[in-house]
């Protein structure tokens, strides 16, 4: 194995999936603001998924719409100017 190849903050985290409250924990150097009390009672850095295997509809094979905190209205608010375009815009 290549040495220093591993970024400096490669640690275990806890995988949350907010849909479902599926949890796992793994390795990884993503950012984390949050923490979570394990199973193990020690404390690790949490990273909130929207969706994970658990709840995607190719894996549990059920059609789930998932509009965490209205999301697609926040989407459709802030790109809403960009899709109105006039024809000196074209």
């Amino acid at each position: 194995m290549k040495k220093d190849i591993h970024p400096e903050n490669y640690r275990f985290v806890v995988f949350k999936d907010i849909s479902n409250d599926h949890a796992f924990l793994t390795r990884s150097a993503a950012p984390t603001r949050d923490t979570i009390v394990w199973e193990d009672g020690k404390e690790y850095p949490l990273v909130k998924l929207e969706i994970s295997s658990e709840s995607h509809p190719f894996f549990t094979g059920k059609m789930k719409f998932v509009d965490t905190a209205g999301r697609i209205d926040k989407f459709n608010k802030k790109f809403a100017k960009f899709g109105k375009f006039t024809k000196e815009a074209k």
